[in-house]
């Protein structure tokens, strides 16, 4: 919200020699985040002036038109006489009143005027346009032409309002009131402790039966709504250059006198208005939810497709506004049109103006679903005062009878769903509490009074809530409120009292591990947003029976193509790998441990817990029976070069050994030896996926898949060729460990060494011989490692030679080769038995 200092001072006597600086520091004691403050016309000086043109030569010769102009500028020269500037711009005629800058004057960014010699003439001088005096867009994008009426050799910097200071406020999500310059002004009325001139306060006759017919079909969508008509407009009626100016300096621009005051009085009173063409409206004006497909073809000249929850405008021929959105070109008010054969000036003169109340809400879900954010949803989204809409109407209907020559209408219509003020009860030494100050009941009566509340009661207060706070709901609310306006900077400092033994969990330290020993290994986190869709699901092929495709849909998605929590982090990753890819980063290793979500099917709607007092163990307990399994997984996505080539070699790409051996990584951390299978699970290759297992209670469990991702899968996601991926499930790994991760032994006596090939079918998996030889080699075995898989004529046509190393060592003596050879020979034994091997060599 951009609030002109001089615009606020019209509601809050400010003290005369305040800055916007000063104003900026008040703001934020209060709780308003005041970004920046924005000096208008810094270093601007004169003499800038008013000018009429008397002549126009254009200048031949040269690659652009170019004009040589005398200007009538009053006295400003100290001659009288006419001013000769050149100029090239082509939207002014003679007798025209224009922005004259004379030699000696310096505009905004330090740019000094003086006379000089341009394309054979002498210019003393410039006419100026919106830019180069640093009042920003104006819609014309050429020289201003001011109206008629002001005489030559005028101020300009008064006139054009040149000098001003602009404070830029963020308002946060809760505090829709502050989109106002009334909201502001109250704020900065309870900052300085002065009276404020609300601008609400307007005599508005009472609703009767006469006025523009209204029908509110959904109350609950909108339940207020107030309908003003004006007739006997002038269509050549301009906005006065105040109002031009107080939009200009508020970020919005200038478009015709009708919408210019309409958007005036919403910045004003933070209410949005609508003004429709009378003569286009067929009809009484209803507001309902749209039917499914209908269309709306809105102001900005999109079609658009209407969903059953959005909450519509209609007349009698259909659909003609997006209710708190923005409203339909086939209502809009027309831009003036001059006939060519009469001279006469054609446009609006008859207006309906709307001031409704719209459900937070629906305008919320519509203004995303249709990605079309407007002033208005911005404002609805965030709370408008449902009391305003009435003073609101008036204040419209006022200016464009006072600015346009129009006539009120004595028919004023009001639709109005009953409903009662809001109260809260809170203990009146509630925010001490909260605050750990003794405030006392009177500073929290009178501050609470400030802000609009009406309080009664002693020890147990009674407060009712302003309708234009609809954050205000609970006593800690109502304590925000006392403790920002008392100063968050008295609020003493606290330390907590931690007790002693807290630290960490198990599952913490496991998260940490996994994380740190990732990056160790050369890959970078990149936390993705937990949100996934549908098409996502099918561009990663997964059956229609997935347990992935179950999924947690939220109540209010950030995005409506991601409405689900995500079941798996894999498709994050892939995001974050494809943009990175895109951007020219094409060697990457990209990891995340997170969680997913997996709905159970028992999940019981959710309780509210209270803020006054500790929950009981009850209601937490069934805030833990709403929420869905949420197991902790940690992902890796690869693709490009794993190890780089240079001098030392020629490097080698990414591929599915890399994705199992970062699965194994994880796992080593939680002090588990994986079990590596060929699996057939998507989105992987089937030919290259592998399913990760651990032993839990004596029984071999999934913990997660790594390998190839599926050529189909790549396509579709448009990822680079071979792009690999791993995910594992690290609440299963902290089972499958115990928990704790033990330390190497370090052992005094040396080791054996002990080779063995083997001969097995191609389709026996390295990890069964590898578990034979482990099993059959007994305790004597310290390690055991495959480092060559060998296929060819030498071993036979749908064979393989498998070469393990066998490092055997014992506790308590140096091993004899007795010894060692025997555990061999056991270990053979048993993998011979277990998977038809045969000892290579034998």
């Amino acid at each position: 919200m951009r609030v002109p200092l001089s615009w606020l001072r019209e509601y809050v006597d400010l003290p005369a020699g305040e800055s916007g600086r000063d104003v900026q520091a008040k703001l934020v004691a209060t709780g308003l985040e005041v970004e920046t403050v924005e000096q208008l016309g810094a270093g601007l000086k004169g003499p800038l002036v008013v000018g009429q043109v008397l002549t126009i030569e254009e200048l031949e010769g040269f690659k652009k038109p170019i004009r040589f102009c005398t200007v009538d500028v009053g006295r400003a020269n100290g001659t009288g006489e006419p001013q000769e500037i050149v100029c090239g711009a082509r939207n002014f005629a003679v007798g025209d009143k224009v922005v004259v800058v004379l030699p000696g004057a310096v505009l905004p960014g330090d740019f000094k005027i003086a006379a000089r010699k341009t394309y054979g003439k002498v210019s003393h001088g410039m006419i100026c346009s919106g830019d180069e005096l640093g009042m920003g867009d104006d819609g014309s994008g050429g020289i201003i032409v001011l109206p008629p009426e002001y005489e030559p050799g005028t101020d300009a910097i008064e006139l054009l309002q040149l000098v001003d200071e602009v404070l830029d406020i963020a308002v946060t999500a809760n505090r829709g009131d502050c989109l106002s310059m009334r909201g502001i002004a109250r704020e900065a009325a309870i900052a300085y402790g002065l009276p404020l001139r609300d601008p609400a306060l307007l005599d508005v006759p009472p609703p009767n039966s006469f006025g523009y017919p209204v029908k509110v079909a959904d109350p609950l969508g909108c339940d207020r709504f107030t309908a003003r008509t004006v007739v006997g407009l002038n269509p050549e009626a301009r906005s006065p250059i105040w109002l031009q100016r107080r939009l200009q300096k508020a970020g919005m621009r200038p478009v015709s006198l009708a919408v210019d005051v309409t958007n005036y009085v919403m910045l004003e009173l933070g209410q949005p208005l609508h003004a429709y063409d009378r003569s286009r409206v067929e009809g009484t004006i209803g507001v309902r939810r749209a039917e499914a497909g209908e269309k709306l073809t809105t102001l900005d000249g999109a079609q658009r497709v209407l969903d059953a929850e959005d909450l519509v405008i209609t007349d009698n021929r259909g659909v003609i506004g997006l209710a708190g959105v923005m409203g339909g070109a086939n209502t809009e008010i027309a831009d003036p049109q001059t006939d060519p054969e009469t001279g006469e000036v054609r446009g609006t003169t008859e207006v309906v103006v709307e001031a409704a109340h719209f459900d937070a809400v629906s305008v919320a879900r519509t203004a995303r679903r249709h990605k079309l954010s407007s002033e208005a949803s911005k404002r609805f989204e965030r709370g408008v005062d449902p009391q305003a809409a009435s003073a609101a109407a008036q204040r419209t209907v006022d200016l464009l009878v006072l600015l346009a020559g129009g006539t009120a209408e004595a028919g004023v219509t009001e639709v109005v769903s009953p409903s009662g003020p809001r109260t809260i009860t809170m203990r009146a030494d509630h925010p001490d509490r909260v605050a750990g100050v003794p405030y006392g009941r009177e500073t929290v009566v009178r501050r609470l009074q400030q802000v609009g509340c009406d309080v009664y009661g002693q020890d147990e207060l009674v407060v009712t809530v302003p309708s234009w706070r609809p954050d205000l709901t609970d006593p800690n609310d109502l304590a925000e409120e006392v403790i920002r306006l008392e100063g968050y900077e008295n609020l003493p400092l606290t330390l907590p009292r931690p007790p002693a033994g807290r630290g960490l969990t198990e599952r913490q330290r496991l998260h940490r591990r996994v994380g740190r020993a990732l990056a160790g290994a050369g890959y970078v986190e990149a936390p993705t947003y937990p949100f996934l869709g549908e098409a996502v699901l099918d561009q990663l092929g997964l059956e229609e029976d997935d347990p992935r495709r179950r999924t947690v849909k939220l109540v209010n998605p950030l995005s409506d193509e991601e409405p689900a929590l995500r079941t798996t982090l894999v498709p994050g990753l892939l995001g974050a790998l494809r943009r990175n890819d895109g951007r020219g980063s094409h060697d990457l290793a990209l990891f995340e441990t997170g969680l997913v979500f997996r709905p159970t099917g028992d999940e019981k709607p959710s309780v509210r817990l209270p803020v006054d007092r500790r929950p009981t163990d009850e209601e937490i307990a069934a805030l833990d029976a709403a929420l869905p399994e949420q197991p902790r997984r940690a992902a890796v996505v690869l693709t490009g070069a794993r190890e780089q080539a240079g001098w030392w070699g020629k490097g080698r790409p990414a591929d599915w050994a890399d994705a199992i051996e970062a699965g194994r990584i994880v796992a080593r951390e939680a002090g588990v030896e994986l079990i590596v299978r060929q699996d057939q699970h998507a989105p992987w290759h089937p030919g290259r996926c592998a399913a990760l297992l651990a032993v839990i209670d004596g029984e071999e469990v999934l913990v997660g898949n790594a390998g190839e991702l599926h050529p189909r899968v790549i396509k579709a996601l448009g990822l680079p060729e071979r792009t690999c991926a791993m995910e594992i499930d690290l609440d299963r790994l902290q089972r499958a460990g115990g928990g704790v991760v033990q330390a190497p032994r370090i052992s005094t006596y040396p080791v054996a060494t002990q080779d063995v090939a083997l001969i097995v079918d191609a389709s026996v998996p390295a990890a069964e011989v590898a578990g034979a030889l482990r099993d059959g080699a007994g305790e004597l075995l310290e390690s055991l490692r495959l480092f060559d898989v060998f296929t060819g004529e030498q071993v036979g046509e749908g064979k393989k030679s498998l070469a393990y190393a066998l490092r055997f060592r014992a506790p308590d003596r140096t091993l004899t080769a007795d010894e060692a050879s025997a555990a061999r020979d056991a270990a053979v034994a048993v993998a011979v038995e277990r998977t038809g091997a045969v000892l290579r060599g034998a």
